[in-house]
């Protein structure tokens, strides 16, 4: 017994994704325009909230992965707006810090960004702004907590999945093999 999947349009990964993408497009001509990546304005805007943060708890603060970090500081730190250090309790680990230029920087975007934020909410309504605010955070926050039993609740079995097949590819003779191939004019 098979139940008909849900329609594309009300697909929750997609919608979600969707309106990521409209309301950064809000924000990028914004970033752009001062020489900052969207990446690189969340670990500023991260780091603005804390004191200094490790590698590690950037990236869980940013949801952007270590390895991906360890590329974009350098350029950060390369325009001043961090610092790295290393830390007390461990010399091998690193502690990033914003630096003045990076605060100075989020000063200089932050009534542009705010504005973005008014725009949207006067496109759909204070009161949907807030029950987005009340909302994403909830389901964020519920489904992490409950990953186990939901995450694997009704997921097909390697069984029940069959692998996919790959198209046959056509099989040369012992002939065809052994000829040599044809070069066409002017191709390397």
């Amino acid at each position: 017994m098979s139940r008909a999947m849900r329609a594309f349009s009300r697909s929750l990964p997609m919608l979600l994704l969707r309106s990521h993408q409209a309301v950064m497009a809000q924000f990028r001509p914004v970033l752009r325009a001062n020489g900052i990546t969207e990446q690189q304005w969340r670990v500023l805007r991260a780091l603005s909230s804390v004191d200094e943060a490790r590698i590690s708890r950037l990236a869980e603060l940013t949801l952007i992965s270590k390895p991906s970090l360890s590329r974009l500081l350098p350029a950060l730190e390369a325009r001043r707006l961090v610092r790295r250090s290393a830390t007390e309790d461990d010399g091998r680990g690193a502690s990033i810090r914003i630096a003045p230029a990076g605060t100075a920087l989020i000063g200089k975007v932050a009534p542009h960004s705010e504005a973005r934020y008014r725009a949207i909410g006067a496109a759909i309504g204070d009161d949907a702004m807030a029950q987005l605010y009340d909302l994403l955070p909830r389901l964020a926050e519920r489904l992490e907590a409950s990953a186990g039993p939901l995450a694997s609740a009704s997921l097909p079995t390697a069984a029940a999945a069959p692998a996919p097949r790959r198209p046959a590819t056509p099989r040369s003779t012992s002939a065809e093999a052994a000829a040599p191939k044809r070069r066409v004019a002017g191709r390397a």
